[in-house]
């Protein structure tokens, strides 16, 4: 028990419990007093007086209790005032002939209450002398039978209150300590079940402002209304996100408590709440919401007796509406309705960064197709121009060979060395033209067209590529998505050819382990490395552009490029591709990386 010391009184945090049950025993001894006193007649002056300043001490006491505070030497003054009272009236009631013999109970009672049996018995003992004392200046003798019986008696009695009263101030200490820390418990419990409350709050209204899965966004709405409402509170309640998808009438994209049939109305919001909620973009509470003439078509509604409608707006883009609707017609208070119009400030914010993200994903897809169609224009220009002459040049050096072979020694060679050159320029231009547009990838797709460029690789450069992939993972791409992949790995691989003077060169493309929702291409080879920082740090200086074109590549489908190489230990190109909305969300939200 905390106290706060000060130079009058004592303050406490809780009740004294012993100074309330010394209080309610000495209100129960003075009405006592008063009936014997009343029943024997006896009205003596001093008596009354003891009466009157006794009971004004016990309404301090009273005063004092209710405000849990204390006098310095509290108990012992409440011990000595019910003494000195008792001994008055004692003394004026006829001593150990009178009918308040048994007045020295109420010292008594005081003293076990606050000191137990040592104070009942010491009490007892001196309330005997002070009779003893008292007895003698009345009758001028010592009445040593009374004083004998009052002393047994006082001891007996203070030893008997001293321990009945020491238990009972224990048990209401332990009764009255058992219920402060039942409620205590009950407002932790309260608290804590708050707490849960905000936290998951907290995260929904993070996860709300961080997603940019337009799903995720719309179910999290929801989610995110019946945390705020609780559990209980939300359990009859129906409700539903309109929105406009392209198209003049909102759609219910994500709903609580209706229907499929329900699910599939279209709302024009011409009329009724919605025109109103939309019109002024102000909330709507709705009384009887069968009767609106659009939102009365839910049939899942009909029980409902109030609607609430929120609208989704911010500046010049007008989303939709948030709804919800419930049986009590009182369910929608002023703290309710600031709550959801919390989550509907929310919503809008985060759908309109949702909606933004996807018009930037349409956008990179436009971007890969264009560029695609660019690369199958220059492919049909090459087609048609370089491999056509050099192709030509090649035959006509054919015959000048023979036609020379009868006149010329020298010849010969030489013409044999310009053929086979002007041969593997073609093969090389035709491999040009494989990667520009790789063919067998529109027509077979992305494991075939790896497999040819593994064997142009061999038959043009004479550089063993080994290639391993998994079907399963492919079949999860779509066509761009491939079309960049293939890029991306022949862009690897040449710049392997090219630089590192490998021997081997692997390739690889399956699921990335432990993760689903994730490929993995790897490219690694054998060769002499390079330091990646020495390279990105001169990068602006050289004239390739291989690591810029892989970064490039990586972000169209929204991946993780890492390069992993040191001089000497060969270099490892890794990678990760999201297969789905929910894994490309990941990577955008910094929640994945690549390992070494």
């Amino acid at each position: 028990m905390q106290r706060l010391k000060s130079t009058h009184v004592i303050r406490s945090d809780f009740p004294y419990l012993a100074d309330w049950f010394a209080i309610s025993t000495r209100w129960a001894g003075l009405l006592l007093f008063s009936w014997q006193l009343a029943s024997a007649r006896a009205y003596d002056l001093p008596i009354i007086l003891a009466l009157a300043l006794t009971a004004a001490w016990n309404v301090f006491m009273t005063i004092l209790a209710l405000r849990n505070t204390r006098l310095p030497l509290h108990r012992l003054l409440s011990v000595a005032v019910d003494l000195i009272a008792a001994l008055v009236i004692f003394y004026f009631s006829g001593g150990f002939q009178g009918p308040l013999v048994w007045a020295g109970v109420l010292p008594l009672l005081s003293a076990g209450m606050y000191y137990e049996w040592r104070g009942g018995v010491l009490t007892g003992s001196l309330l005997a002398v002070c009779q003893l004392v008292l007895g003698l200046v009345a009758t001028g003798s010592v009445q040593w039978q009374s004083f004998g019986l009052a002393i047994g008696w006082n001891l007996a009695l203070g030893l008997v209150l001293g321990a009945l009263g020491g238990r009972i101030i224990i048990q209401l200490r332990s009764a009255y300590h058992a219920q402060v820390n039942r409620r205590r418990q009950a407002e932790l419990e309260a608290q804590r079940e708050e707490g849960n409350r905000l936290r998951a709050f907290y995260r929904m209204i993070e996860t709300l402002s961080a997603t940019l899965n337009y799903q995720v966004v719309l179910d999290t709405i929801l989610d995110l209304s019946a945390t705020l409402l609780g559990e209980s509170e939300s359990e009859r309640l129906i409700s539903a996100v309109l929105l406009y998808n392209g198209s003049p009438e909102m759609q219910v994209n994500v709903a609580w408590g209706l229907s499929p049939s329900d699910k599939q109305i279209s709302f024009p919001g011409r009329q009724g709440v919605l025109e109103e909620v939309l019109h002024s973009a102000n909330r709507s509470v709705v009384l009887h919401p069968t009767q609106d003439p659009e939102l009365g078509r839910i049939s899942s509604m009909a029980d409902c007796s109030s609607l609430l409608c929120l609208p989704l707006v911010r500046g010049m883009d007008v989303f939709g509406v948030l709804i919800y609707a419930h049986p009590d017609i009182a369910f929608f208070t002023e703290d309710r309705i600031e709550l959801l119009e919390m989550v509907s400030h929310q919503a809008v914010i985060a759908i309109q960064n949702a909606r933004l993200y996807k018009d930037l994903a349409q956008e990179k897809e436009r971007l890969v197709e264009i560029e695609d169609e660019a690369r199958k224009r220059l492919a049909r220009e090459l087609h048609d121009g370089p491999v056509q002459s050099v192709a030509g040049i090649s035959m006509r050096l054919a015959i000048a060979r023979r036609m020379l072979a009868k006149n010329s020694t020298n010849t010969d060679s030489e013409l044999a060395e310009i053929e086979s050159l002007a041969r593997r320029t073609v093969e090389e231009i035709r491999h040009m033209l494989f990667t520009l547009r790789p063919l067998v990838l529109e027509s077979h797709g992305l494991i075939p067209a790896l497999q040819t460029m593994a064997e142009k690789m061999q038959d043009v450069y004479q550089q063993p590529v080994q290639l391993e992939t998994d079907a399963a993972v492919v079949e999860q791409m779509d066509a761009a998505r491939q079309t960049i992949i293939f890029y991306l790995a022949e862009e690897a691989v040449n710049n392997a050819r090219k630089h590192a003077e490998a021997s081997e060169i692997q390739v690889r493309l399956g699921e990335l382990p432990g993760q689903r929702g994730f490929a993995l291409l790897e490219v690694e080879d054998n060769g002499h490395g390079f330091d990646i920082n020495e390279v990105l740090s001169s990068y602006e200086r050289r004239g390739s552009l291989g690591l810029i074109s892989l970064q490039e590549r990586t972000d169209m489908i929204g991946g993780v490029l890492k390069i992993l190489s040191k001089p000497g230990e060969g270099t490892r190109v890794r990678v990760i591709i999201p297969l789905d909305a929910a894994a490309a969300e990941r990577i955008q939200r910094g929640l994945l990386s690549l390992g070494n």
